[in-house]
Protein backbone atom coordinates (compact mmCIF):
# COMPACT_ATOMS: atom_id res chain seq x y z
CA UNK A 1 0.00 0.00 0.00
CA UNK A 2 1.23 3.49 -0.86
CA UNK A 3 1.46 5.82 1.86
CA UNK A 4 1.79 9.49 1.57
CA UNK A 5 4.54 10.85 3.56
CA UNK A 6 3.36 13.39 6.61
CA UNK A 7 5.52 16.29 5.62
CA UNK A 8 6.80 17.73 2.45
CA UNK A 9 10.72 18.07 1.31
CA UNK A 10 11.92 21.31 1.13
CA UNK A 11 12.00 20.65 -2.94
CA UNK A 12 8.42 19.99 -2.85
CA UNK A 13 7.58 22.98 -0.99
CA UNK A 14 9.47 25.45 -3.62
CA UNK A 15 7.85 23.01 -6.28
CA UNK A 16 4.47 24.24 -4.61
CA UNK A 17 5.38 27.64 -4.32
CA UNK A 18 7.05 28.06 -7.73
CA UNK A 19 3.57 26.81 -9.56
CA UNK A 20 1.84 29.15 -7.34
CA UNK A 21 3.71 31.75 -8.35
CA UNK A 22 3.30 31.07 -12.08
CA UNK A 23 -0.34 30.50 -11.95
CA UNK A 24 -0.99 33.69 -10.49
CA UNK A 25 1.86 35.49 -12.38
CA UNK A 26 -0.30 34.50 -15.58
CA UNK A 27 -3.64 36.05 -13.96
CA UNK A 28 -4.34 39.47 -15.66
CA UNK A 29 -4.73 42.33 -12.95
CA UNK A 30 -6.82 44.86 -13.45
CA UNK A 31 -6.48 48.28 -11.87
CA UNK A 32 -10.20 48.64 -10.11
CA UNK A 33 -9.44 52.36 -9.97
CA UNK A 34 -9.17 52.21 -13.89
CA UNK A 35 -12.10 53.22 -16.29
CA UNK A 36 -12.11 49.44 -17.46
CA UNK A 37 -12.12 48.59 -13.94
CA UNK A 38 -14.57 50.64 -12.81
CA UNK A 39 -17.21 49.86 -15.80
CA UNK A 40 -16.81 46.15 -15.06
CA UNK A 41 -17.37 46.61 -11.87
CA UNK A 42 -20.63 48.32 -13.02
CA UNK A 43 -22.04 46.07 -15.39
CA UNK A 44 -21.36 43.19 -13.10
CA UNK A 45 -23.34 44.83 -10.36
CA UNK A 46 -26.00 45.46 -13.45
CA UNK A 47 -26.24 42.01 -14.72
CA UNK A 48 -26.65 40.60 -10.50
CA UNK A 49 -29.29 43.35 -10.08
CA UNK A 50 -31.07 42.83 -13.19
CA UNK A 51 -30.64 38.62 -12.66
CA UNK A 52 -32.70 39.08 -9.36
CA UNK A 53 -35.50 40.82 -10.79
CA UNK A 54 -35.59 38.53 -13.54
CA UNK A 55 -35.47 35.40 -11.10
CA UNK A 56 -38.95 36.76 -8.96
CA UNK A 57 -40.39 37.36 -12.47
CA UNK A 58 -39.94 34.00 -13.63
CA UNK A 59 -40.60 32.16 -10.58
CA UNK A 60 -36.38 31.29 -9.97
CA UNK A 61 -36.89 33.52 -6.72
CA UNK A 62 -40.08 34.07 -4.39
CA UNK A 63 -41.44 37.79 -5.54
CA UNK A 64 -41.11 40.05 -3.32
CA UNK A 65 -42.51 44.03 -4.24
CA UNK A 66 -40.31 45.86 -1.96
CA UNK A 67 -37.33 43.93 -3.24
CA UNK A 68 -38.44 44.25 -6.67
CA UNK A 69 -39.12 48.15 -6.26
CA UNK A 70 -36.14 48.15 -4.29
CA UNK A 71 -33.98 46.61 -7.19
CA UNK A 72 -35.56 48.17 -9.78
CA UNK A 73 -34.40 52.02 -8.03
CA UNK A 74 -30.39 50.39 -8.25
CA UNK A 75 -30.93 49.41 -11.73
CA UNK A 76 -31.85 52.62 -12.74
CA UNK A 77 -29.10 53.86 -11.00
CA UNK A 78 -26.42 52.03 -12.06
CA UNK A 79 -27.34 51.61 -15.48
CA UNK A 80 -26.56 55.85 -15.68
CA UNK A 81 -22.71 55.11 -14.48
CA UNK A 82 -20.79 53.27 -16.67
CA UNK A 83 -20.90 55.36 -19.72
CA UNK A 84 -18.57 57.78 -18.53
CA UNK A 85 -16.11 54.90 -18.18
CA UNK A 86 -15.54 54.68 -21.74
CA UNK A 87 -12.69 57.16 -22.77
CA UNK A 88 -12.64 58.63 -26.15
CA UNK A 89 -10.10 56.17 -27.29
CA UNK A 90 -9.97 52.15 -26.72
CA UNK A 91 -8.60 51.90 -23.11
CA UNK A 92 -5.78 49.15 -22.42
CA UNK A 93 -6.56 45.40 -20.81
CA UNK A 94 -8.50 43.10 -21.80
CA UNK A 95 -12.50 44.27 -22.52
CA UNK A 96 -15.77 42.68 -23.43
CA UNK A 97 -16.30 45.83 -25.41
CA UNK A 98 -15.67 45.79 -29.29
CA UNK A 99 -13.47 48.09 -31.80
CA UNK A 100 -17.11 49.41 -32.53
CA UNK A 101 -17.35 51.34 -29.32
CA UNK A 102 -14.97 53.74 -29.94
CA UNK A 103 -15.52 53.60 -33.94
CA UNK A 104 -19.25 54.39 -33.71
CA UNK A 105 -19.91 56.32 -30.25
CA UNK A 106 -22.82 58.42 -31.44
CA UNK A 107 -24.86 54.41 -31.99
CA UNK A 108 -23.34 53.59 -28.60
CA UNK A 109 -24.78 56.17 -26.59
CA UNK A 110 -27.74 56.08 -28.21
CA UNK A 111 -28.23 52.55 -27.04
CA UNK A 112 -26.93 53.48 -24.15
CA UNK A 113 -29.46 56.10 -23.74
CA UNK A 114 -32.40 53.99 -24.36
CA UNK A 115 -31.05 51.57 -21.96
CA UNK A 116 -31.43 54.50 -19.28
CA UNK A 117 -35.18 55.08 -20.90
CA UNK A 118 -36.14 51.66 -20.38
CA UNK A 119 -34.73 51.37 -16.74
CA UNK A 120 -36.83 54.00 -16.07
CA UNK A 121 -40.06 53.05 -17.43
CA UNK A 122 -39.40 50.09 -15.69
CA UNK A 123 -39.18 52.37 -11.94
CA UNK A 124 -42.06 54.26 -12.87
CA UNK A 125 -44.31 50.80 -13.40
CA UNK A 126 -43.29 50.13 -9.80
CA UNK A 127 -45.51 52.52 -8.71
CA UNK A 128 -48.48 50.17 -10.08
CA UNK A 129 -50.18 48.64 -7.24
CA UNK A 130 -50.88 45.89 -6.41
CA UNK A 131 -47.15 45.52 -7.86
CA UNK A 132 -47.07 41.43 -9.14
CA UNK A 133 -44.93 39.54 -11.55
CA UNK A 134 -47.41 39.88 -14.31
CA UNK A 135 -47.63 43.72 -14.23
CA UNK A 136 -43.44 43.62 -14.31
CA UNK A 137 -42.99 41.05 -17.24
CA UNK A 138 -43.56 43.79 -19.78
CA UNK A 139 -41.51 46.67 -18.59
CA UNK A 140 -38.53 44.29 -17.58
CA UNK A 141 -38.37 42.43 -20.97
CA UNK A 142 -37.95 45.95 -22.39
CA UNK A 143 -34.87 46.38 -20.16
CA UNK A 144 -33.46 43.31 -21.43
CA UNK A 145 -34.31 43.86 -25.03
CA UNK A 146 -32.11 47.06 -24.34
CA UNK A 147 -29.00 45.51 -22.98
CA UNK A 148 -29.45 42.66 -25.84
CA UNK A 149 -29.52 44.88 -28.21
CA UNK A 150 -26.21 46.93 -27.33
CA UNK A 151 -24.72 43.61 -26.70
CA UNK A 152 -25.06 42.53 -30.02
CA UNK A 153 -23.45 45.38 -31.52
CA UNK A 154 -21.02 46.32 -29.04
CA UNK A 155 -19.98 43.11 -27.11
CA UNK A 156 -17.00 40.56 -28.11
CA UNK A 157 -18.35 37.52 -26.87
Amino acid sequence: VFAMPRTFSLNSKLLVVLLAGLCLGGCERLDPNSPLGQRKAIFKQMLKTSEQLGGMLRGRVRFNESEFVAGADRLDGLVKTPWQHFPQVRDEGKSSAKDEVWQNQLRFNELARKLEMTTAELVAATAQKPLTPEVMNAPMAKVEAACKACHQEFRDY
